[in-house]
C-alpha cells in the first residue's frame, strides 16, 4: 500500500486578475494542517518525459521588492544545498554557493545605497 500527500495552493485574484492572497496548506508541512499565508512561491516541477521544467512563479501584489530580492537569495541557498545533496557534485554546489553569497552582496550594497 502506497502512502500520499497533498500539498494545496491557494491564490486569491482581485479584479484584475492580480494574486492579492496566497495561502498553502500541507499535511506533514511546518504548521501541519493550517493553511499559513504567503506573498509568493516558486514552483518547478521536471518533466521527465519532455525533459523540461514546468514552473509556476507567483507573488501578491503587496510584495516588495526587497522582499522578492531576499526571497530570491534564500532560494538560491536553498537550491545549491539541494543541489549537493543530490548531486554529490562538490565543484559545481560551491560555485552555486558563491554565486548565492555574491547575490546578497550585491542586494546589501543596492539597499545601502537606496539608504542613503
Amino acid at each position: 500500500m502506497s502512502d500520499t500527500n497533498q500539498i494545496i495552493l491557494e491564490v486569491t485574484l482581485d479584479d484584475h486578475k492580480i494574486p492579492s492572497k496566497i495561502t498553502w496548506l500541507a499535511e506533514d508541512g511546518p504548521e501541519a494542517g493550517e493553511k499559513q499565508e504567503v506573498k509568493a512561491f516558486l514552483l518547478s516541477l521536471y518533466d521527465g518525459h519532455h525533459g523540461d521544467t514546468l514552473k509556476i512563479d507567483l507573488w501578491t501584489k503587496d510584495m516588495q521588492v526587497h522582499e522578492m530580492n531576499q526571497m530570491v537569495y534564500f532560494t538560491l541557498k536553498s537550491l545549491a544545498e539541494t543541489f549537493a545533496n543530490a548531486t554529490q557534485n562538490k565543484n559545481l554546489a560551491t560555485d552555486l554557493r558563491r554565486f548565492s553569497e555574491y547575490f546578497g552582496e550585491q542586494i546589501n550594497q543596492q539597499n545601502q545605497s537606496q539608504n542613503q
